[in-house]
């Protein structure tokens, strides 16, 4: 048993490693299935050893500046109470809707990255100076002065709608995890390559960071309840869940934002349907 959880350990912490999600989507599984663990002792289990590998993950990345601190820390503040709201939630809902609904929501969040992942179609060259094709780049002090004005506005724009994008986004991700009661990278990811349009590589170090912060408030939670956990499974899974994660940054520094969107994308539709045939029962 020893040396399954130490194995398994190590395959999870080469996926949120090079992939910075998934571990949560794995863990569970993983500890049900192959090492016996109930349910709600694997939930929690799942939130320690994925919260450290996250942490561990992203102090590492810290020095190569994978991380938007910025949006990280805004994601993971305002998914606090919309996560407790999904708890509520969570609580009055029927398991085997929730699984399914887990299944679909992790297949079409991989859909939506595969079709993301396609590589777009070549825009027509701008000049440096940020005027069109067709507007000349002089024009005296009036013109530059109205495309100085032009360009502030523009800035401000982009930048209200990259707020009201991180918030939703912070918001919506939080209470998906309550409710679905697993991890959060699997939909941080996601939400941060599709909707705020960040490369695959900073996506990465953000999500481990987002999860950090998930697992210290789910962790907070439980608390004041009995924890049941088995530390001869935990320690070990945890352990190399961590050396796998130090071996996983360096294969996605040696692989493409495209091929580590696909490989995110397989795996969140190989687990979504694994879950929907057992919820269905057809395994």
């Amino acid at each position: 048993m020893l040396f399954l959880a130490a194995g398994l350990g190590l395959v999870m912490g080469l996926v949120i490693g090079a992939l910075g999600g998934g571990g949560g989507v794995l863990t569970v599984p993983l500890l049900v299935y192959a090492l016996g663990v109930t349910a709600q002792s694997a939930t929690t289990s799942s939130i320690i050893i994925v919260g450290i590998t996250a942490l561990v993950g992203t102090l590492a990345r810290i020095r190569g500046g994978g991380i938007d601190w910025r949006t990280g820390l805004i994601f993971g503040a305002l998914g606090i109470p919309s996560a407790f709201l999904g708890t509520l939630l969570n609580r009055n809902v029927d398991q085997q809707v929730l699984l399914l609904a887990f299944a679909a929501v992790t297949v079409l969040a991989a859909t939506a990255m595969l079709i993301n992942s396609r590589p777009e179609a070549e825009k027509p060259a701008q000049p440096a100076d940020g005027s069109t094709p067709c507007e000349p780049s002089g024009g005296g002090t009036v013109a530059t002065a109205t495309r100085s004005t032009a360009g502030a506005t523009r800035a401000h724009r982009r930048f209200l709608v990259t707020a009201v994008k991180v918030v939703l986004s912070g918001i919506v991700v939080g209470f998906m995890t309550g409710f679905l009661g697993v991890g959060g990278g699997f939909l941080v990811v996601p939400a941060l390559v599709i909707i705020l349009r960040m490369p695959m590589t900073s996506a990465i170090g953000t999500s481990l960071l987002i999860i950090t912060l998930n697992a210290v408030t789910s962790m907070a939670s439980r608390l004041g309840s009995p924890l049941d956990l088995d530390w001869r499974i935990v320690v070990p899974f945890t352990v190399l869940a961590v050396v796998g994660s130090f071996l996983g940054k360096r294969v996605a520094d040696r692989l493409s934002g495209q091929l580590l969107t696909k490989a995110f994308a397989i795996m969140l539709i190989l687990v979504g349907g694994f879950v929907a045939a057992e919820a269905l029962g057809l395994l």
